[in-house]
């Protein structure tokens, strides 16, 4: 009975060798079996096919094309095949299961031809994944029965029969099947006369969903859920309202709540936080990834038996070589899909980590308090949210690799130990010491990742400081000093990189060798143990060194990662943990228990609250409901911070704060967000006609808007660039008045505007639609102070006085002061007014006067928005560019640094490197012995070359790894420094037209990817291939067969890439735009947090902030799903040709290959599919991260403003002298396509006298002192300053002989010093001289440090009067021969603005001042008056003549001043 079985077994075993001519009959019937199965199911499911998005479309009118034609005539001609073999099968006694399968063939095609029929009846555009499946096992079930009829005739010198010549037509028929199969398309067309809107219709579908979200596990496993967006990036280059949505639980909304519940769960600490955040999605992806790593180590496992079964091939089955060749196949597909799982897996969660913590910091950013805002900058805390949080989101990736580690060392001792015995443990000791060598390197890659992010924190500080004041920069001619500045950080922060680099190329030897280095111990050790060394332990072993070379690769990465990482958590957890504005600095009481709106008892309040005295003491206020309250006094006194204390910002010290209703704010400096004026006044509010249109009139906007193409829907330049100063004061006023809140606090509103717009706010605004509406307002316009109910006079932080008007004029403690300098310049104007007759004089024909009739004109002196035309834009979106990446970005990259002399001397020494290490390898294989039966005499000799051979490839590693970091860090310091220059260089137009935040990106994020990434991403492209050629060539010396398999397996690699990059690249792009608007929209809202928390509209703008999250996530969160897509397929054709190796390896007859070599050849094989898809990946990725190389090229290449010096035009040393300022038929325009600002000035301000020019609100004014120094140039006409063409000399020789105290006053980060004299040309005593001028000496003399006080960014610790008082002190020691004034006194009271007149007109007695002022008695003592409208000149005389004229719009303004300020008849 025992011998019945054990035949019957042996019977059953024989079906089962591979020559078996019915193992591939059984296997090709279970193949048709699931196949008819599959089939039936779906037909039952009524669902043949996976209907694509947009097929509902009633489209009557298809195309049939050749994908579809050719399917049909394939599946025909495989049929007929199965037809014509059925008679020869009849007489085949060797396998009776051919003719089932011949039948099972014949029903298999007749239900794939009625499949086909309903694919083109439901209109389908992809095939059913069950068809190309059963294409695909079609094709592998051909080569292998075409492969064993070849095999059959070449042994035993047959000549073709009828079943052969089949066999080939079934092999063409299949190919092209397996093609159709992975184009996966039908070649079915729509045709929709509808063509313009369908694409859309499609896009907007495809938007509305996320696929991701829907996709099946199928779906999941393969990334397939990613082909309908492939498809549509094949054929244009995507947009991003083409991207698909992301996951619920990828949305910044999602993210954030539970990012929120996480740091609620577990106190304040930022780090138990992300632990909860991230556990369970980490322990998938840590189950995937353990998965992946134990199937990779199958592979080294199995050498030593398959060598053993190649040497005793003749005594064993081939049964059981491909029982051994199924173990690797199996092994690779396992290790391949959980790879793929666990690395999306895990950027999937950088995703979800960096939406959550992007979110934080900006809800952190509006709570910062004051002291936590001067000790984080702007620059600073926007690095954070851009460089941090990248590094934050990549360690996430290298999380696994902490599981992975212990699995892939155990593993490896653990298989090392069963090939080597106690050799394992030398192993071991070897991988300890290279592992704990680690420690060093990686405290001092985390010192030097610190140091590189301070340095870079200051460089950013220091850039956003400077975009910010660029004007300011442009008009001191200060450009080129702070270039230099940039430069020095840049030199610190390079430095600093250098090191790290250096330490990396260090590290890069140490690891790179490290395989090499434990081998020849571990061999050494067992020459010495006596341990029996064969070729198939030693193959063996290589392969686990091979397998651990990954890890150990790995290291150093994951240490700069980790080390990287720690630095940014700390850094971020830092600024999470900063002071907050208290929220129980204000206690709110419901109207009904009060009839104050706002109180104030015993308030004591200081900006540092570590102070010795605060800065304001003894607050008592009350502030009943309706009342309107105005505070006055000198500059520095408090008025800005009585209202801060009140709206919350200011920290209490003392007292108590009580509102009753909702507030709304006007602060001093305007603060405009991005969009259109529209926007900025509904401010987050639903639109009502009828109070909008109110608003609109009450602050004076309606004829600005006349004037504008768009009318309010106007945009508007980053902070209002491309509004003058006045309209933006009155957009932010609308702002306020249409919240129709209960409470205005308006800080200095009138200050920006001219005297008639500043009468028309106050009665219509104030007085009009505020009526009943309790109004604080700060003012230093006397004129404005009589209608108040309650007048609060300021002084060194105290109230001074408090009452009316009229109380405060008896009380003789101060008050008259102010009024008293207000009354002095009226008493100016008046007396000049009265100097004149009431009739004109006949003499007119002055050659000053210019006079011109006031018409309506279409243009303004802004930049009107058209935006009905695209070109009439002023912010653009920005600029990406589409299709591929140029070659000359690849080229300019590579050849920056030595004009690349170096690329091919790394590229030596990393195919020196490779061939040294194959020729080791090659080495050990063919020197030890087969078995271990098998004495080797000179195994000392073996090891020596083997060393000798390991450590030349270590130093070819350390000669390119250096190489690698010089020509990389060269490069980018070449591309920072042409892209620093050029910006630099760039036109006033430039900064007006580009938000801050894409500049910025490009300066930190692009310039990091570069510093830190770029050369290493370019250098592993050539790398990986080198690898791969190697890996190649191995694999070809032993079976060269493979390469019939190889070629076309490579030429499908190659489509899928060529199909992957067109929509990955797009993706790239995109992600690097959408990640600007993140950045520029939190820098606005830092700027605007005071007016945000006002306003109560913290949870709009933090939800703005989620939306434009989920607009970056979406490309990126596509790239690395596309990414992932692209590498399942080629790790599987990989797999495909790996397997097909080991199929010949065990098919050819013994003795035609030495099971050595074969091997080492299955050694390198085992790592084929990560070389293969390392290649495509690299190239893949480095094309992605090239992306940031463009973006920086970009920003090089700018339309430069005319050369700071020219040389042979330079004027001389003493010019100008008189400082005659003459135009003749001047026109300006901002832009081609926009209208004339100026048209056809021509005047001449006479040298050493006094020009005023007035004129309203956008008439051009601001524009005709940016014209004197050249900020915007010329369409027509000419310029001259004492005889010389100012648009024929250098910008430096023009803008340093002039001075300009600015209407913005801008003050940079550092020291009083260094803000009156950056260039460092003055001494001490001129600098306090000139303090004490502009009334700031003895401010100063008061601090501790003198002139070494800080100011810190923006100059926030000094008021807005001081910043103006500081510039006035720069034009004091610059005592040019031309003076301009912008509004410079605008934020200053009547008392300080009539010293410093006083002041400007006793020291620039000699010298030529024109001044642009709203307040009428700065211009009244001018000598000219120039009076602007719509762009011309309306008026030119002096103010004398131009008073005897009453209908003037001089006398006008003068008149109007005159009533409005003089109290006596009010």
């Amino acid at each position: 009975m025992l011998i019945s079985k054990t035949i019957m077994g042996l019977k059953f075993f024989d079906y089962w060798e591979p020559g078996s001519p019915c193992l591939w009959e059984i296997a090709s019937v279970i193949v048709q079996l699931g196949f008819v199965a599959v089939m039936l199911i779906t037909f039952v499911n009524k669902s043949c096919c996976i209907q694509v998005q947009g097929t509902k479309i009633n489209s009557r009118n298809i195309n049939i094309g050749l994908c579809y034609k050719i399917s049909l005539a394939c599946s025909i001609v495989l049929l007929g095949t199965h037809i014509i073999i059925i008679p020869l099968t009849l007489n085949n006694r060797q396998c009776k299961l051919q003719l089932v399968s011949e039948i099972m063939q014949i029903f298999s095609w007749v239900v794939t031809l009625i499949a086909l029929y309903f694919v083109r009846k439901h209109k389908n555009v992809n095939l059913p994944w069950i068809i190309r499946a059963w294409w695909l096992c079609t094709f592998l079930l051909t080569v292998s029965w075409f492969t064993l009829d070849v095999k059959f005739l070449f042994s035993h010198h047959y000549s073709p029969r009828v079943s052969e010549y089949v066999d080939f037509i079934q092999i063409v028929a299949s190919t092209l099947l397996l093609y159709l199969a992975v184009r996966g398309k039908t070649g079915i067309v729509f045709v929709d006369p509808d063509t313009i809107t369908q694409p859309f219709l499609e896009h907007l579908e495809l938007k509305r969903e996320c696929p991701y979200g829907k996709a099946s596990i199928f779906q999941l496993v393969t990334f397939s859920w990613l082909n309908p967006l492939f498809v549509v990036g094949k054929n244009k280059p995507l947009d991003q309202d083409e991207v698909p949505d992301i996951d619920t639980v990828d949305s910044g909304h999602f993210t954030s709540k539970f990012f929120d519940e996480c740091l609620k769960q577990d106190g304040k600490s930022i780090y138990k936080a992300i632990y909860l955040f991230i556990r369970k999605k980490v322990a998938i992806n840590a189950l995937f990834a353990v998965t992946s790593a134990a199937a990779s180590y199958v592979g080294p496992y199995l050498i030593s038996d398959l060598v053993s079964f190649l040497d005793e091939k003749k005594t064993r089955s081939l049964s059981s070589g491909y029982l051994i060749g199924l173990g690797f196949l199996g092994a690779k597909v396992v290790e391949t899909l959980t790879q793929r799982q666990w690395i999306f897996g895990a950027r999937q969660l950088g995703l979800r980590l960096r939406a959550a913590l992007i979110s934080h910091i900006y809800k952190k950013g509006l709570v910062l308090s004051s002291r936590s805002c001067q000790t984080h900058t702007s620059g600073e805390i926007i690095n954070i949210m851009s460089v941090d949080i990248q590094r934050i989101t990549d360690f996430m990736w290298y999380v696994n690799t902490f599981f992975m580690l212990p699995i892939q060392i155990s593993l490896a001792m653990f298989i090392l130990h069963i090939n080597l015995g106690p050799g394992a443990f030398v192993a071991l000791a070897a991988t300890i010491v290279l592992m704990s060598g680690n420690i060093p390197l990686t405290r001092a890659q985390k010192w030097y990742q610190s140091m590189i992010m301070e340095s870079k924190d200051a460089r950013m500080k220091s850039t956003s400081e400077v975009l910010r004041n660029i004007k300011t920069l442009k008009l001191q001619a200060w450009d080129t000093h702070y270039l230099k500045k940039l430069q020095g950080l840049r030199k610190v922060e390079y430095d600093w990189i250098w090191r790290s680099l250096k330490l990396n190329a260090f590290g890069a030897f140490v690891f790179w060798g490290a395989p090499t280095f434990i081998s020849v111990l571990t061999f050494g050790g067992c020459v010495l143990m006596g341990i029996p060394l064969t070729a198939g332990r030693v193959l063996s072993a290589l392969a686990t060194f091979r397998m651990l070379q990954d890890p150990i690769f790995n290291l150093p990465d994951l240490l700069n990662v980790i080390a990287q990482g720690k630095v940014s958590a700390d850094r971020v957890a830092s600024y999470l943990q900063e002071e907050e504005i208290k929220p129980d600095a204000v206690e709110f009481v419901p109207a009904s228990l009060t009839e104050f709106d706002v109180k104030i008892e015993n308030g004591r309040f200081s900006w540092d609250p570590d102070a010795k005295n605060p800065d304001l003491d003894q607050i008592q206020l009350q502030v009943k409901r309706g009342m309107k309250v105005a505070i006055c006094g000198t500059v520095g006194s408090g008025k800005s911070s009585l209202l801060s204390c009140i709206l919350g910002e200011m920290p209490k010290l003392s007292g108590n704060v009580q509102i009753s209703g909702s507030k709304a704010y006007v602060p001093q400096s305007a603060w405009i967000l991005t969009g259109n004026i529209r926007e900025n006044i509904l401010f987050g509010n639903a639109y009502d006609k009828t109070r909008y249109e109110d608003t609109i009139k009450a602050c004076a906007l309606s004829k600005d808007f006349e004037l504008f193409s768009t009318g309010d829907l106007t945009e508007i330049g980053e902070r209002g660039i491309n509004m003058s100063g006045g309209q933006k004061q009155r957009i932010q006023i609308a702002r306020a008045v249409y919240e129709d809140a209960d409470i205005y606090l308006l800080d200095d509103p009138f200050s920006a505007v001219d005297a008639h717009t500043g009468t028309e706010l106050f009665q219509k605004c104030l007085l009009g639609m505020l009526q009943k509406k309790t109004v604080l307002y700060v003012t230093h316009q006397v004129e404005f102070l009589p209608a108040a109910d309650l007048i609060l006079v300021m002084q060194n932080g105290i109230i001074a006085q408090a009452g009316t008007f009229k109380q405060l004029l008896k009380q003789n403690t101060g008050f008259e002061v102010l009024v008293g300098a207000h009354n002095q310049a009226l008493e100016s104007v008046q007396a000049v007014e009265s100097s004149t007759t009431q009739t004109p004089t006949g003499d007119e024909e002055s050659t000053l006067i210019t006079e011109l009739a006031q018409t309506k004109q279409d243009s303004d002196h802004n930049i009107c928005v058209d935006m009905s035309k695209m070109e009439g834009k002023l912010v653009h979106e920005e600029e990406r560019e589409k299709g591929s990446i140029g070659k000359e970005v690849y080229w300019s990259y590579l050849t920056l640094a030595k004009g690349g002399v170096l690329v091919p001397i790394i590229l030596m020494a990393q195919s020196s490197f490779q061939l040294l290490q194959i020729a080791s390898n090659y080495w050990m294989a063919w020197a030890c012995p087969a078995d271990s039966t098998e004495i080797v005499n000179g195994m000392a000799f073996i090891l020596l070359v083997y060393t000798l051979l390991a450590v030349g490839s270590a130093l070819c590693i350390l000669l390119r790894a250096s190489l690698v970091a010089i020509a990389g860090l060269l490069t980018s310091e070449k591309l920072f420094n042409n892209m620093l220059n050029s910006i630099f260089r760039a036109p006033m137009s430039f900064f007006d037209s580009t938000p801050t935040g894409r500049i910025l990106n490009r300066a930190s994020t692009d310039q990091s990817v570069i510093d830190l990434e770029m050369a290493n991403r370019i250098g592993w492209c050539a790398f990986s291939t080198i690898q791969l050629l190697g890996t190649m060539a191995v694999m070809s010396q032993v079976a060269w067969e493979v390469f019939a398999i190889l070629i076309p397996v490579t030429a499908i690699c190659i489509w899928y890439q060529r199909y992957y990059i067109p929509t990955a690249r797009e993706l790239a792009r995109l992600a690097g735009i959408e990640r600007a608007p993140i950045l520029h929209h939190f820098a606005e809202s830092l700027t605007g947090a005071a007016t945000i928390r006002a306003f109560r509209q913290q949870d709009r703008f933090i939800n703005k902030n989620l939306s434009l999250i989920d607009n970056h996530s979406r490309p990126w969160f596509h790239n690395v799903a596309a990414i992932e897509w692209l590498c399942f397929r080629l790790n599987q054709l990989s797999n495909f040709v790996f397997a097909f190796s080991l199929f010949l390896l065990v098919t050819l007859p013994e003795g035609i290959i030495d099971p050595s070599i074969a091997g080492l050849a299955v050694t390198y094989g085992i790592n084929l599919n990560v070389q293969q898809a390392a290649v495509i990946w690299n190239i893949c990725n480095a094309e992605n991260k090239m992306i940031s190389v463009e973006r920086v090229l970009q920003y090089s290449k700018l339309t430069s403003e005319a050369p700071l010096v020219i040389e042979d035009a330079r004027p001389p040393n003493e010019w100008p002298e008189n400082g005659t300022i003459s135009f003749t038929n001047l026109q300006i325009r901002y832009a081609e396509h926009l209208p004339s600002v100026l048209k056809n000035i021509t005047c001449t301000f006479p040298g050493k006298k006094k020009v005023g020019v007035v004129g309203r609100t956008g008439s051009g004014k601001s524009t005709l002192i940016q014209a004197i120094f050249r900020v915007v140039e010329p369409t027509q006409g000419s310029i001259t300053i004492d005889g010389v063409d100012i648009c024929k000399i250098g910008l430096h020789d023009l803008r340093s002989r002039l001075s300009i105290i600015p209407q913005d006053p801008a003050m940079f980060e550092g020291t009083v010093r260094g803000n009156l004299d950056p260039l460092n040309q003055y001494p001490d005593e001129q600098i306090w001289e000139a303090l004490d001028k502009c009334q700031l000496g003895d401010i100063v003399r008061g601090k501790d440090e003198k002139l070494e006080y800080l100011v810190v960014e923006g100059g926030e610790n000094w008021s807005v009067g001081q910043r103006q008082l500081f510039c006035l002190g720069r034009a004091l020691l610059k005592k040019s021969s031309i003076l301009v004034l912008d509004e410079a006194t605008a934020s200053i009271d009547s008392a300080t603005d009539g010293i410093l007149q006083k002041i400007i007109t006793q020291e620039f007695k000699e010298r030529s001042i024109v001044t642009i002022a709203h307040r009428i008695h700065t211009v009244i003592d001018s000598d000219l008056v120039l009076v602007l409208s719509d762009g011309k000149i309306a008026e030119y005389d002096t103010p004398a003549r131009l008073l005897e004229r009453e209908n003037s719009f001089f006398s006008r303004l003068i008149k109007e001043y005159s009533m409005r300020s003089n109290f006596d008849r009010s």
